[in-house]
């Protein structure tokens, strides 16, 4: 059999993650450390747990509505009023999918026509631009500046559009910069938005996690809530990222064309998952809290003694992942993560796998212990002093 020929020239064509290497070689290592994996190290909280384990007690394995339970959407709805101020109507607003990757795919398979381009802020989460170019769209790319905190500006993003533009991708709170827009960045880009039909899909996976203020979505601003597509999850709030719990939310005729496409593909998303998502969204405020509060604890320690240690690094103020440049050491992105997981048996991932802008900068999650990270840092040290003697021993021999 030629599969070359069997298989979907498009799918063919786009290259696999690039943060997947690296995990590849720490499967083969027992003592290494990981700050690469952007997963939360916090177990479920047991309340939420236990939810689902009572729903499969009481026998409740049935499937669900396409939407999602009336009950969980309700839940959401209100969840959403309450911790930011966005209003969706439970019946037709807001779909519960599988994951935050599933709302993403929907958003991009309901919006996009052949040769229609998405712009997609970069280095940001490795998703966009192969979801876009497989809903037939061209991704266009725009990259992020560290002197900017990695924002997309307006100057940027008026430059990019075209006359075929048909969505812009606002990824923030940023994986993999923790890079944030505040209202005052989203005025400036709604107002070039205003008078287009430029769509916006709006990745709110990481809106919980913000540090010294709340995060404003695009659908909060005056007239852009119904060219706003809002997605969100229960993966890094509320630590499920295993329940594969994710909802969009947007104007009732996107949300009817998502459901026919998430109706044929998936159904429903998992019953045991909807339950706990219930509880999760009642009842799991103080959870959100708690895990925030250690987050920011080891954000402000990580970006700290990065910079001690000769790391440049701007303060990300959202997500839980810091962006320091390794330009100074006269690596790429890659050279420095495998040489760095080889030598000090620590994982990173190079800048460059978020796309173009990523290059001479690493990826590192601070969802890890304290111990983990402090032991990181050592080890980070003394890979800086053992790289730069010799690169000098180098140099004075010529």
């Amino acid at each position: 059999m030629n599969y070359d020929q069997i298989l979907n020239e498009k799918i063919q064509g786009i290259k696999p993650s690039g943060i997947r290497k690296f995990f590849d070689i720490l499967e083969e290592m027992t003592d290494a450390i990981s700050l690469g994996i952007g997963e939360p190290d916090f177990v479920t909280p047991w309340h939420i747990r236990d939810a689902g384990i009572y729903s499969l007690e009481r026998g409740h394995t049935k499937y669900t509505s396409n939407a999602g339970m009336l009950q969980l959407r309700r839940e959401i709805a209100a969840y959403l009023n309450r911790r930011f101020d966005l209003h969706y109507d439970y019946n037709g607003q807001i779909l519960v999918t599988v994951g935050g990757s599933e709302a993403i795919d929907l958003a991009m398979r309901v919006l996009v026509n052949p040769g229609d381009e998405v712009i997609v802020p970069v280095p940001s989460f490795v998703c966009y631009g192969p979801l876009a170019e497989m809903a037939g769209g061209v991704p266009v790319y725009v990259e992020l500046k560290a002197e900017n905190e990695f924002r997309l500006t307006p100057e940027q993003l008026k430059a990019a559009i075209t006359p075929k533009t048909k969505a812009v991708v606002l990824p923030f709170p940023s994986n993999p910069t923790g890079g944030i827009m505040e209202r005052r960045d989203l005025e400036a880009i709604a107002e070039v938005l205003r008078g287009t039909d430029i769509m916006v899909i709006s990745d709110e996976i990481y809106a919980e996690l913000t540090y010294g203020q709340r995060h404003v979505s695009m659908a909060n601003l005056t007239d852009m809530y119904e060219r706003t597509i809002v997605v969100n999850g229960f993966s890094k709030s509320h630590a499920m990222t295993g329940w594969r719990m994710g909802y969009v939310c947007a104007p009732k005729p996107i949300i009817a064309a998502m459901t026919k496409l998430h109706q044929f593909g998936i159904m429903s998303a998992p019953t045991t998952s909807q339950y706990a998502a219930v509880e999760a969204m009642r009842n799991g405020d103080g959870d959100i809290e708690h895990m925030r509060e250690e987050y920011d604890r080891r954000r402000r320690y990580l970006v700290e003694n990065l910079n001690r240690i000769g790391l440049t690094c701007f303060e990300p103020k959202g997500a839980f992942y810091v962006f320091p440049c390794i330009q100074s050491t006269g690596l790429t992105s890659e050279e420095f993560c495998e040489r760095f997981l080889m030598e000090e048996k620590v994982a990173v991932i190079p800048g460059n796998a978020f796309g173009p802008g990523g290059e001479g900068y690493v990826r590192a999650c601070y969802a890890a212990s304290m111990k983990d990270i402090a032991e990181s840092i050592a080890r980070m040290d003394n890979f800086l002093t053992n790289l730069r003697r010799k690169q000098g021993r180098e140099n004075g021999a010529e």
